[in-house]
């Protein structure tokens, strides 16, 4: 781990910590166990959106040159995009490790490591502007009948959150067009120099043209947009069901703006690992528009953290029993290799 990963991951520990002090731990733990059983069930319809967003990918990867279908199927897409989440929510690598990740398994399952690069960068790009979008949505739909006098903070709390992960998401798409990767490895080869860096250039350069050819098919890339929305709207049924289960019901409006604006504001403090404790700040912020206690509002937090375990660390297993395997057929010469 950085040292600015490890710098991070103490301030988000420490708010996290802090937070659920000022709360009391009693209260918020007893409001969790209330939940009981429903947590297995909150983490297994998490399983829905995961699907929706692996559509998002899967609508991306290549075709066969007749136009049929690609080689890679919708259950490969399904199963990176669970890794990659599990890397996302539970180890120390920012939002970085998820992309990356991703991209390897595709490759390990055949598919052209440019190709899958190409894919994951677009989806993610999809996926984030489809995450603003949603964040915007709950604000609307939840202004349109609610009248609170919090409510301009939280206007001004979320536009902040949008705005920070707009200007990331225009960055980062300007830089994809800009030839993004060979860009990156432009700058390690000057700063990393004495060896021969050819190789991996042409490789950086041929994604860079992936990424350019795809976002050329708009009707694609569309419909990546159009899952992801649909993944993040889905989501709501998990907070939903979750306060239900903790005795804090809350109808789908309500339910809309804590997941849309909460998933805002996490998304905006994407450096600190897990957003330890910026989520859940985030719960407290909008606990009051919507009726709900703060302990009720930690253990909601605490139960979307409890969700991300419960899949997060079988995705983690996956991915160590799966990179072992690959690893094995590599030095048996039964894996060809990566173009």
């Amino acid at each position: 781990m950085s040292r600015a990963a490890l710098i991070l991951l103490s301030i988000g520990t420490a708010l996290f910590v802090g937070l659920l002090a000022w709360q009391g731990f009693g209260s918020v733990v007893s409001t969790l166990l209330a939940a009981g059983w429903g947590l297995a069930l909150v983490a297994a319809f998490h399983v829905v959106p995961l699907a929706l967003d692996a559509g998002a990918i899967s609508v991306l990867l290549p075709r066969h040159r007749d136009g049929g279908r690609h080689d890679l199927s919708v259950r490969d897409a399904l199963f990176a995009r669970w890794i990659g989440e599990s890397v996302n929510s539970l180890l120390p690598a920012g939002q970085i490790g998820g992309p990356v990740v991703m991209v390897r398994r595709l490759s390990q399952r055949g598919m052209p490591m440019r190709d899958a690069a190409a894919a994951i960068t677009v989806s993610t790009t999809a996926q984030a502007l489809a995450q603003i979008v949603f964040a915007l949505f709950g604000l609307l739909m939840f202004g349109a009948y609610a009248a609170h006098g919090a409510l301009h903070d939280l206007q001004t709390a979320t536009l902040i959150a949008t705005a920070v992960l707009g200007g990331m998401i225009v960055g980062f798409y300007y830089a994809q067009r800009r030839g993004l990767f060979g860009r990156l490895l432009g700058v390690a080869s000057k700063l990393f120099g004495k060896r021969d860096w050819s190789g991996l250039m042409t490789r950086a350069e041929a994604v860079d043209a992936a990424v350019q050819a795809m976002y050329r098919e708009r009707a694609r890339v569309a419909a990546s947009f159009a899952l992801s929305l649909a993944g993040w709207i889905v989501g709501t049924v998990e907070v939903w069901l979750a306060l239900r289960f903790l005795g804090h019901p809350v109808d789908w409006v309500d339910a809309l703006l804590l997941e849309s604006v909460g998933q805002a504001i996490r998304g905006a403090a994407f450096m600190i690992p897990g957003s330890l404790g910026v989520q859940e700040g985030g719960y407290l912020l909008l606990a009051p528009l919507v009726g709900l206690p703060p302990d009720a509002a930690l253990a909601l937090s605490l139960t979307k953290r409890a969700r991300e375990i419960l899949l997060g660390l079988p995705g983690l297993l996956v991915l160590h029993f799966s990179e072992r395997s690959w690893q094995r057929r590599r030095a048996l010469g039964r894996v060809p290799a990566v173009d």
